[in-house]
């Protein structure tokens, strides 16, 4: 069988349908969060941030922008607390779990102590490669799908991980898992038999037409 890369030219979609593009130059209207966890109030922290900097390179020109400032300002801040009261010292830990040196004790050590709710940390240590096994393991379960997709690619995520999620059959990270080295060969060539489903429901599709 040729390589999944061969599949995906022939049937783009299922390369599209499966992982959704994340856009950051226009608003998500169909995003409809159930609650406020750290992806989220960090994006807005972060989407504040660049509008300070942005107005003070006029504020200098427009000093009615002063009263704009000090609200993006509170703003910011109450974000911070609010980020800081899900996990605390947020920044730091979140500093810790981006660094490219970290250890796999001090990432194991930041998943045991991160709440559920601080989902941007969640990701963070799911895509780190230096996370051991066992804590991609615990999180693979975990309600945000952006977790499970970093597990689903991880170079050091276990057989029986990788097995449960490509069996979830709501979703599409089975994908994910073929593509993933680490993943046993019996288990990637299963998955890459779905490419020859789909084309061959797609040839009779269009032959029935």
């Amino acid at each position: 069988m040729g390589d999944v890369a061969s599949y995906v030219s022939i049937r783009p979609n299922l390369l599209y349908n499966a992982i959704i593009m994340r856009r950051t130059d226009e608003p998500r209207y169909d995003f409809k969060p159930r609650q406020r966890t750290t992806q989220i109030i960090y994006g807005e922290r972060q989407h504040l941030r660049a509008v300070l900097v942005s107005i003070r390179n006029f504020q200098h020109q427009y000093r009615a922008l002063d009263r704009e400032t000090e609200a993006l300002h509170r703003m910011i801040d109450a974000r911070t607390v609010e980020l800081n009261h899900i996990n605390h010292n947020f920044d730091e830990n979140l500093k810790q779990a981006r660094d490219a040196d970290a250890t796999p004790e001090q990432l194991a050590g930041l998943a045991q102590a991160a709440p559920e709710d601080d989902w941007l940390l969640l990701r963070t240590i799911a895509e780190h490669p230096h996370t051991p096994p066992e804590v991609l393991a615990r999180l693979a379960s975990h309600p945000y799908q952006a977790v499970r997709e970093n597990i689903a690619r991880h170079p050091q995520a276990d057989a029986v991980t990788l097995e449960k999620l490509a069996s979830d059959a709501e979703s599409e990270l089975w994908l994910l898992v073929s593509c993933n080295e680490a993943a046993p060969p019996e288990l990637r060539e299963r998955l890459r038999s779905r490419f020859d489903s789909a084309d061959n429901g797609a040839d009779a599709a269009h032959a029935g037409k």
